[in-house]
């Protein structure tokens, strides 16, 4: 019979041979999704943003939405790799790696969108502070420039921490593998032989970019939150936005990570690995985050309600107006839904958990479209009043948008372990947990 040890180095190589037939053909569906929406960001530079249902009063739409949703899905990311790791949560060992994943190619997918609103994307360039042939700065008092500079650092750091915790595992991986990809592990593996010293200054490196990157959690979405508060409008102008969003972005984040793990389970056969136990943490978590995030909602309607400011005109008009439907569905998804959480046989349903993250994730993303388009659609002057109908190409920008993080997430799968081979190692000597 197989060592603990032996089954945790088998079951995670097995998921690295041949793909099977769901792979292929889910990494097909995703490249001909991205296709369609790079086909439609084609259409935005021939045609110009007036394919777009962006238009005066309301400036910033669906594209936007879309940068602030998937910076909020690369946070929980660091929060599980970092945070709990410092924590020393056992439970992270088993799911860490495709969030470490899931924040890096989220971080990529969001860069996409500020340069495709641009919708001159070959003036990207000046967004970047160096003196140009206009001989100008950027503005450096502007909260857009604070995003290209808070957005790449997360990006730099979260993939320095992901690279680096491949290391023990690419060299596992390229003594067990032949030909190329015993090549592709060794350049992964930067000559690791595994002795005491290796593992000392490893362990080291791990802590500090841990230590590094748990900042970098609260303060990217919080930048990211000053595109509006430094604002002056209505239902923009707060000073709860930071954590707001933050919370807000943990959520979301942690909604995806389990949407990724529970098929990723299935067809990877990682079920002795990621257990009902690991889903039920997470689900905690989720617990935690919404009622914090309802908190920030009865606590932004309490305030604005208090001051009877045309804030809360603006936020009647959230809840009542033209984008109502989508309010309370936002509510119902956000606030409500994850409630079922606080029953232990929902925490460990996976048919449950998935419908309901899912949902969280359509909640989220609505509350991102509800925030920015509500305050342009409806601000201080009445005469300037409009109402924003986004276009078949935001839709199809939107879609291409996740063809792009499941190509490279499927592939990141396929040519890496999904979960920590040392780490598992490690957790499976220790004492078990009581499934508790």
């Amino acid at each position: 019979m197989a060592s603990p040890l032996q089954r945790v180095q088998e079951t995670i190589a097995a998921t690295q041979r041949r793909p099977g037939p769901w792979h292929i053909c889910l990494i097909v569906v995703a490249v001909l999704v991205a296709l369609q929406g790079a086909w439609c960001v084609s259409l935005l530079v021939r045609h110009g943003l007036g394919l777009t249902g962006l238009n005066r009063p309301v400036g910033w739409g669906v594209l936007i939405t879309n940068f602030v949703f998937w910076v909020g899905i690369a946070h929980s990311g660091t929060l599980i790799s970092a945070i709990l790791y410092l924590f020393r949560a056992r439970f992270r060992t088993a799911i860490y790696r495709i969030a470490e994943a899931m924040t890096v190619f989220g971080l990529m997918t969001a860069g996409l969108f500020p340069v495709i609103h641009l919708g001159r994307p070959w003036y990207a360039y000046w967004l970047i502070p160096y003196p140009n042939q206009r001989h100008l700065w950027v503005n450096f008092r502007s909260p857009l420039l604070w995003d290209v500079v808070a957005v790449n650092s997360y990006l730099i750091v979260s993939s320095i921490f992901l690279t680096v915790g491949l290391i023990p595992d690419a060299a596992a991986l390229r003594d067990a593998t032949t030909g190329w990809r015993r090549r592709f592990y060794s350049l992964l593996a930067c000559g690791w032989r595994g002795t005491d010293e290796e593992w000392r200054h490893y362990t080291r490196i791990y802590l500090f970019f841990a230590a590094l990157a748990t900042p970098l959690v609260v303060s990217v979405h919080s930048v990211v939150s000053w595109d509006f508060a430094v604002s002056i409008l209505p239902g923009w102008h707060a000073t709860l936005f930071p954590p707001y969003f933050v919370a807000g972005a943990i959520l979301s984040g942690l909604s995806l990570v389990v949407v990724l793990l529970i098929p990723l389970r299935r067809v990877l056969g990682l079920h002795e690995l990621i257990t009902e136990w690991h889903f039920d943490r997470l689900a905690r978590l989720v617990i935690l985050t919404s009622l914090i995030l309802t908190y920030s909602y009865v606590t932004e309607y309490a305030l604005a309600w208090r001051a009877r400011s045309a804030d809360w005109d603006t936020l009647h008009y959230r809840a009542t107006g033209d984008y109502a439907v989508l309010f309370w569905i936002m509510i119902l998804c956000n606030s409500v839904l994850p409630l079922l959480f606080f029953a232990r046989r929902a925490r460990r349903s996976t048919p449950v958990l998935l419908v309901v993250c899912a949902l969280i994730n359509v909640g989220m993303w609505l509350e991102r479209f509800v925030i920015i388009v509500t305050s342009l659609a409806h601000d201080r002057l009445s005469f300037n009043w409009g109402v924003y109908r986004p276009r078949l190409v935001e839709y199809g920008i939107t879609a291409g948008a996740f063809g792009w993080f499941f190509i490279w997430l499927l592939l990141f799968v396929r040519f890496l372990p999904a979960v920590s081979i040392s780490e598992m190692k490690e957790a499976a000597v220790e004492v078990p947990h009581d499934g508790d």
